[in-house]
């Protein structure tokens, strides 16, 4: 096992960006939190694509680009 969190699917509700791990985990962080996401049409944000192993996910139209394990940092520090 490499010990990667890796993405498999990327999804949007009006509050949340969720992302499904390979592991069957899905983390939810607010939309808040991704200012340029949050201003992003419907279609722009559909438009990513998985990076870097799958570790990563990148929005190209927008210049934007996330890792999946800060994501689950931040998800798990701000629980606390």
């Amino acid at each position: 096992m490499s010990g990667l969190i890796k993405g498999k699917e990327v999804h949007f509700d009006d509050t949340y960006l969720h992302v499904k791990l390979d592991d069957g985990r899905i983390i939810s962080t607010p939309m808040d939190w991704y200012k340029p996401l949050k201003k992003a049409t419907l279609e722009q944000l559909k438009s990513y694509k998985l990076i870097c192993l799958d570790t990563g996910i990148e929005w190209e139209e927008l210049d934007y680009h996330l890792n999946i394990e800060s994501m689950l940092n931040l998800s798990q520090s701000n629980a606390a």
